[in-house]
């Protein structure tokens, strides 16, 4: 993954609308548009390989719409570039966190010691369930 590149991408690439905001903010939020709408095209994505970009697909597919853009709101703060920087910062950060593939499990087999400790820990439990018998006499 090439964050650089999909800094740039998301920072140039993502197209941003306007609209009123509901919530705090008393009458700026009445008579200013400060709720941030961005979308950016999932061709427009840069920096991700061809595994990446279906993850991505797969893992953010609630946030794609009809048109293949990946759409993103942010209302939270009561000025509009306040909410600009937190929406492009979301949307960068949810692609890189879409993207993220995990490394293949090594598998391996458990130690010799570990065998040992497990077996000495079974051994305790039988003794001390053996120990709460009621000894019977013939």
């Amino acid at each position: 993954m090439d964050r650089e590149a999909l800094h740039r991408a998301v920072q140039e690439k993502t197209q941003l609308s306007f609209a009123r905001s509901g919530g705090k903010g008393g009458q700026n939020v009445n008579k200013v548009n400060t709720k941030v709408h961005a979308a950016l095209a999932f061709s427009a994505i840069a920096g991700l390989s061809e595994a990446e970009l279906a993850a991505v697909r797969r893992r953010l597919d609630n946030c794609i719409n009809a048109a293949g853009e990946l759409v993103l709101d942010a209302d939270d703060e009561r000025s509009q570039e306040s909410n600009r920087r937190i929406v492009l910062a979301r949307m960068e950060s949810r692609i890189v966190q879409a993207a993220y593939i995990a490394p293949r499990r090594k598998k391996t087999k458990p130690t010799k010691a570990s065998r040992e400790r497990r077996l000495q820990a079974k051994k305790r439990l039988s003794g001390i369930k053996e120990s709460r018998r009621a000894i019977r006499s013939i």
